[in-house]
């Protein structure tokens, strides 16, 4: 829902300026607070209880977002977030809306990503008694909500979402969800200007401590065979310029997590790319053979370590976090640092000194040739991994890829090099299939001049396929590409690893992808040669509307590499069938 026009009823200039009184309804009072806090586009979807908000929006100076489901709402927000570095903002009704919320804000707070939802609630008087679509949405969110809370005094409203706004984007950033019962929206009051932030259970600790950062330093100095591990923390932080200083002057290779993809030029020589259980060998032999571990902004989730006991064995570990939680959470850290990425790496780079680190490159680089990621080239089929190499050499490594969750989103992980931060956007921490569209959705919205492809796998696609229709609607140009095998694939892949290729219920029929592509307005086509692939990839790509483009790629093609659950990261599966492949 765009503005329709700018009245003097929701236009920024009628925001109250300090000292200034003003009689307004709690609606007005949010959406002037949405346009203080530099709200420009929203998401969401309307219901009984929330009307007087959209009434309110009509008017508003705020492009509005209407998906097909919250969830694909809450998951465009959610993407938003991550593209512009702003942050996502969505609402919802009382009840199944509020309920529809829930995965898109777990996903959000797995990921750390900043994203205010507001929901509608019933009558202050009928809480607790059963009402028409009541739910206990704080109840319900207080797991996967950095921070949330029910308003039930409309002089509350302004400083509560204020406050929404500055818990969700500072510290370790997340999803906040402030509920609005459907009486405080239409209760008056009279209002003032802004009010001092007043927080005092919420310190935000942005400088590091001046003896650990010195300590971090000197043993960064003295390391040999040192390894840089990036999460997204350091993508949060906007710190991609001070780790790229500090790899380059300290002269460090750097390895990446799944969502700190894009945080270093993968095109440079210190780029190990991605480390973990689909990550590269190469990068998992350093970190398993390295005298010092340099964690930044990075949570040791299990993904990444393997098994706990023999990670990074021969390391001290220095772990720099502005979460204290994360400090030693998962593995137990040597020189820890807390404060922001950026801060920290800046009075790093300060300190360190260059090293040549010979011996140590040549091993790495011996790693790199033998492991390098590969596939069968002379299959007459269709391999998921050219179709993202392809996506890659036409867009110059430029494009913003978002991706479901399987082995679509490891296979453009691995073959696709990511070149800038907030250029890789997938669900790492929830693993949410279906989020591939929706975030491409909200990418493009918040990135409209650069190109959007999401590269999918068939059973992520098919949960949440119907907001192509919005993207449709508000003439978005996402390009889809789904890596369709019929399987829900690394489930099939773990069946057949492990379950001696006992395929259960991990295959479904799937409608044509294509045709319904065109039913809901977008542009549909359906690749099943392989010649054909590069020609589909330029007409994807010169399409000024959305376009799905359907892959029928090999049917059982697995990723490697791979390391079992429980196994160290360096007994990994399927490097026999790399070196093969030279």
């Amino acid at each position: 829902m765009k503005s329709k026009s700018r009245t003097s009823a929701g236009s920024a200039d009628q925001i109250t300026r300090r000292g200034e009184q003003a009689v307004k309804t709690g609606a007005q009072i949010v959406v002037d607070t949405l346009i203080e806090q530099g709200v420009e586009t929203m998401f969401g979807y309307t219901g009984g209880v929330v009307l007087p908000l959209f009434d309110r929006l009509y008017d508003a100076p705020i492009n509005f977002i209407v998906p097909r489901h919250e969830q694909g709402g809450c998951h465009m927000a959610d993407a938003y977030a991550r593209a512009s570095g702003k942050v996502g903002v969505m609402l919802a009704t009382s009840g199944p809306g509020a309920c529809n919320l829930v995965t898109g804000l777990a996903t959000a707070m797995m990921d750390s990503v900043p994203l205010v939802a507001l929901t509608g609630q019933v009558r202050t008087e009928l809480i607790g008694n059963d009402a028409f679509q009541e739910a206990d949405t704080t109840g319900i969110t207080r797991p996967v909500t950095k921070y949330n809370c029910i308003v039930k005094d409309v002089k509350d409203v302004a400083r509560i979402i204020r406050e929404a706004f500055y818990i969700a984007s500072t510290g370790r950033p997340g999803p906040v969800l402030v509920d609005l019962p459907v009486d405080v929206q239409v209760t008056k009051c009279s209002t003032g200007g802004p009010a001092e932030m007043k927080l005092p259970g919420y310190r935000v600790r942005t400088k590091g401590h001046a003896r650990q950062i010195s300590t971090a330093a000197e043993a960064i100095n003295k390391s040999k065979q040192p390894v840089l591990y990036v999460g997204g923390g350091v993508v949060s932080a906007n710190a991609s310029q001070e780790l790229r200083a500090l790899a380059e002057k300290a002269h460090l290779p750097v390895t990446m997590t799944l969502l700190g993809l894009g945080s270093y030029d993968q095109r440079r020589p210190e780029s190990l790319d991605m480390l973990g259980m689909h990550g590269a060998a190469y990068a998992n032999y350093a970190v398993q053979e390295c005298d010092l571990l340099i964690a930044v902004g990075a949570r040791f989730d299990d993904r990444v370590t393997g098994k706990v006991e023999t990670f990074a064995p021969n390391a001290k570990i220095i772990h720099i976090d502005i979460d204290p939680a994360s400090i030693s959470k998962n593995v137990s850290v040597d020189i820890p640092v807390v404060g922001d990425a950026k801060v920290i790496l800046g009075e790093l780079v300060k300190e360190v000194e260059y090293r040549e680190r010979k011996r140590w490159f040549n091993k790495i680089a011996e790693w790199k040739k033998k492991f390098a990621f590969r596939y069968d080239q002379d299959s007459s089929t269709i391999k998921p991994q050219f179709v993202v190499e392809e996506l890659c050499r036409q867009t110059k490594s430029g494009a913003i890829v978002t991706t479901g969750v399987g082995q679509n989103q490891m296979w453009a992980a691995q073959f696709y090099k990511f070149i800038r931060p907030r250029q890789f956007i997938s669900s790492g921490g929830l693993g949410t299939m279906g989020y591939g569209l929706p975030a491409a959705i909200g990418a493009q919205v918040a990135m409209p001049d650069v190109t959007v492809i999401d590269i999918d796998g068939d059973h992520s696609f098919n949960m949440t396929m119907t907001e192509l229709a919005t993207a449709v609607e508000h003439n978005l140009p996402i390009n889809v590409c789904i890596l369709n095998n019929g399987y829900m694939g690394m489930v099939r892949q773990w069946q057949e690893l492990f379950y001696n290729k006992r395929y259960s219920k991990s295959y479904l029929s799937n409608p044509d992808y294509a045709v319904i592509a065109r039913a809901l307005g977008a542009v549909g086509i359906t690749v099943d040669k392989k010649e054909e692939v590069p020609k589909a990839v330029k007409q994807m790509l010169a399409e000024k509307k959305p376009c799905v483009v359907d892959f029928r790629v090999e049917r059982e093609e697995n990723v490697w590499p791979m390391v079992p659950a429980g196994k160290s990261i360096d007994e990994m599966s399927g490097l026999d069938i790399l070196e093969r492949l030279i």
